[in-house]
């Protein structure tokens, strides 16, 4: 136990932040199943009874050597055009059947996420989700979308601005299993390093932005000038419109012939965000080798057939992550007249100091262990040196301590 003490002065303290990032490649074969067993079984995507979304594992998720890695769901707004909860069963226009539950379940999904990322307005209602993240200025409104929430062991604190990219397959198909890779656009957040909006009760946020990857023009307006979601960087969500799927050939909202095409996410002005060349029915229904838009398979499917139409889009999503070092660096200063004895017992035998040789002796410790205490004098940490370090009145010593949290 110390018995003698030594306070701090302003200038022995210093604190300093660490920024540790990490490249987190996610391939699309991960996320479309990779171990597939009996009966084409995906081994690690595991579904819930409660059929609300889907978790996606490294491995096998009954191994235990399987990490949790990104879970991934979809839902729409209580105000979007897929929305019909009035009735027990019924039909949205050239969108198929659904049932109240199902309704119910999307709108729950789509409600507690925009809870967390977007809060409530003024009259305690929950915001919906806008496309270019400015509340105040209004804009379009994404009602329908699916969500990629990313565990902690992937973003660690966070997603680092300007790193995120998810890539999509939009291709052409004319059947349920053909590949729709040969086409394909990236969502990414462009300039989000300092570009990000600070507006959310999770932290901040970056728009995603939609570009072509393949080198042909699968958008209808310029490259990195589609909005297409918002990445949530501190909560590691990103969320996507459904438009990302669709294509502009439909009618405005209200309109007949996109809702009569069964190609139109209701409440996304002007249809979807590629070109009209895009053939967008590309997911498998239930009827033998039929096909139908995302939006049919939003409004008249079960969950988890929602999420693996979107699991089977996902070519790669890559990003950093960011470990954020917080320290306190202390420096413990020892001069020349201080700490040149030591309270250990054996230090002094018959009166006499054992380490002199002769009273002319000057005398001498080794200093093996740094506590720092608080302000009553109680041990808060210690800090162990890799080798005793001799101390006398002719030398003085600076210990460098760093607490990291």
């Amino acid at each position: 136990m110390a018995t003698t003490f030594k306070s701090f002065l302003n200038n022995d303290i210093v604190s300093s932040r660490t920024l540790l990032h990490e490249a987190i490649p996610l391939t699309g074969t991960l996320i479309s199943g990779t171990y597939n067993g009996a009966a084409g079984a995906e081994e690690n995507i595991k579904t819930y009874s409660h059929g609300k979304f889907e978790s996606i594992f490294d491995y096998p998720y009954l191994s235990s050597s399987a990490n949790h890695i990104v879970d991934i769901t979809a839902g729409f707004a209580s105000t979007s055009a897929l929305s019909q909860s009035s009735s027990t069963t019924g039909s949205v226009s050239g969108q198929g059947y659904y049932s109240v539950a199902s309704q119910k379940a999307k709108i729950s999904n789509y409600n507690q996420m925009a809870q967390i990322l977007m809060g409530y307005d003024a009259t305690g209602s929950i915001q919906v989700f806008d496309e270019d993240g400015d509340l105040l200025a209004g804009g379009a409104k994404m009602k329908e979308c699916f969500f990629v929430n990313f565990s902690r062991l992937l973003t660690k604190d966070e997603i680092k601005k300007g790193t995120f990219k998810l890539e999509l397959g939009v291709g052409t198909q004319d059947t349920p299993t053909a590949t729709r890779m040969n086409s394909r656009i990236k969502l990414y957040d462009k300039n989000g390093s300092t570009s990000f909006k600070t507006n959310s009760p999770a932290g901040e946020f970056g728009i995603l932005y939609a570009d072509s990857t393949d080198g042909s023009d699968r958008l209808a307006t310029d490259t990195g000038t589609v909005k297409a979601g918002l990445i949530y960087y501190q909560a590691g969500v990103a969320v996507v419109t459904a438009s990302v799927f669709h294509d502009t050939a439909v009618g405005e909202e209200g309109g007949d012939t996109g809702e009569a095409a069964g190609r139109r996410p209701g409440g996304k002005r002007g249809g979807g965000i590629l070109s009209t060349d895009t053939n967008d029915v590309m997911f498998s229904s239930n009827a033998a080798n039929a096909l139908q838009a995302f939006s049919s398979s939003l409004s008249g499917s079960s969950l988890d057939k929602v999420v693996n139409d979107v699991r089977s889009t996902i070519y790669d999503i890559s990003f950093n992550n960011t470990t954020e070092l917080n320290s306190t660096i202390y420096f413990c200063r020892a001069n020349h007249n201080e700490f040149n004895y030591s309270t250990n017992p054996t230090y002094v035998s018959n009166s006499k100091i054992v380490v002199k040789d002769s009273t002319l002796d000057t005398p001498v410790s080794y200093i093996t262990t740094i506590g720092l205490y608080s302000a009553d004098n109680e041990l808060l940490a210690v800090a162990k040196l890799s080798e005793p370090i001799k101390k006398d009145p002719q030398t003085e010593l600076t210990f460098r301590v760093r607490l990291d949290y």
